[in-house]
């Protein structure tokens, strides 16, 4: 027996401003006023295992088969939609996620989806629950000190010709006396940092700046990030900053690793690509990177490309991961000393023709299931010029969004 599901035009609402009655947020991917939040939750599951992918599109279109889909938006992003968060290691659970109401909002046009019901479900203002409680913060798996030794240990080895990059990632655990509220992060971190995806999975809250693959129709991009320099908060200042980033022969050879692993994976699946010969600076609220835009046109293919093939292919890449891929996940695991779980692995969202947009989940915390505490995470690109000081200092300036968003109160 089918089910119906339903896209209409929400007319001149601003869709991201507004919730649906009586359902919790489950589901947010945002970026710039634009974007899904989805309410309630129709279905939801888990896969893991090394065909995680795999698997997570045959549950996908297993759902789809039982709707009815009446839809008179179209378009990329409108129809029933579903929020992923996958592991970054395919040994841990990764978490599939379709709303029961999902509105979005793309360049002025809102839309409102829903599943079961014939009229559209009423909906109201947004309002914002402000964090209370008091927060406290301790060290996660390893301390400063302790992680400064990894560190050393990882350039130690990449100099020694073991390998030639290795991100090597940290948490850090929030306490909260009382339930953290997820609208609150959510409104933070949308209104703090506009240029990123800001996305909420499965209890997984965070605003990546890393677009690990878009897919519309067949022309597929991928935002890259490797080598980071903190800002100081004076403009001028930061112009200089950000030219000796552009310069830096550490932060330019980070960031070419994982310029290739990406345009290395997406080159099976593209009739064309195109890599730019340098990056640019992309200025964030607290931090600069070197990014480069890799984008492709699909092949022509009897076997259809969705965006769960190019996951697959493009997941871990070097910004998350390293070089060689296989040296480096092994020398995660042995200095590391913690589970990433979801973090660093592949978030975002999927319509039912296979578009979508997947970021990596960066910037990240995963809430407790009673919602008083975080582990918050960073993590730092090691390539033999690498001194650990300074990528400590890099690694508290990545946990800082989320930090700033558990410490605001109002």
């Amino acid at each position: 027996m089918s089910v119906n599901i339903t896209t209409e035009f929400l007319g001149d609402h601003p869709s991201l401003d507004l919730i649906a009655t009586d359902l919790e947020i489950t589901s947010t991917w945002i970026r710039g006023g634009d974007g899904l939040i989805g309410f309630g939750e129709w279905q939801s599951t888990s896969v893991k295992g090394k065909n995680r992918f795999v698997d997570a599109r045959k549950w996908w279109h297993e759902q789809l088969a039982t709707l009815k889909i009446q839809n008179s938006v179209h378009g990329s992003g409108t129809g029933p939609i579903l929020f992923s968060s996958f592991s970054f290691d395919p040994s841990e659970e990764s978490k599939l996620v379709i709303p029961e109401i999902i509105i979005g909002q793309k360049g002025g046009k809102s839309w409102i989806t829903w599943i079961g019901g014939q009229t559209q479900p009423s909906i109201s203002q947004f309002t914002n629950s402000n964090q209370t409680g008091e927060v406290k913060f301790e060290s996660g798996a390893l301390s400063d000190s302790e992680w400064m030794k990894r560190v050393a240990v990882a350039v130690a080895k990449i100099k020694k010709g073991e390998l030639e990059k290795v991100v090597l990632a940290r948490d850090l655990i929030a306490t909260n006396s009382e339930v953290i509220s997820q609208r609150s992060l959510i409104a933070f971190l949308t209104e703090n940092y506009p240029s990123t995806w800001v996305f909420l999975v499965a209890n997984l809250i965070g605003a990546t700046p890393e677009l690990l693959v878009r897919l519309n129709k067949s022309l597929v991009t991928s935002r890259i990030l490797a080598g980071t320099i903190r800002k100081s908060g004076d403009e001028a200042r930061d112009l200089g900053l950000a030219a000796s980033l552009a310069k830096s022969s550490k932060d330019l050879e980070e960031h070419e690793y994982a310029v290739r692993s990406v345009a290395d994976a997406l080159e099976p699946f593209c009739s064309s690509t195109n890599v730019p010969e340098s990056p640019f600076v992309l200025h964030l609220a607290n931090v600069m990177h070197l990014a480069t835009d890799v984008t492709g046109v699909l092949n022509d293919s009897v076997t259809p490309i969705d965006i769960f093939t190019l996951i697959a292919s493009l997941h871990p890449s070097a910004a998350v991961c390293g070089t060689p891929t296989q040296v480096a996940n092994s020398l995660i695991n042995e200095l590391e000393d913690m589970n990433r779980g979801r973090y660093a692995g592949p978030v975002g969202w999927v319509d039912a023709r296979g578009d979508g947009e997947i970021g990596i989940a960066l910037r990240t915390g995963q809430l407790s299931d009673d919602l008083k505490s975080m582990r918050i995470f960073s993590g730092c690109g090691i390539v033999a010029g690498s001194i650990p000081e300074d990528e400590l200092a890099e690694s508290q300036a990545k946990l800082s969004p989320m930090r700033t968003a558990l410490e605001i109160r109002e």
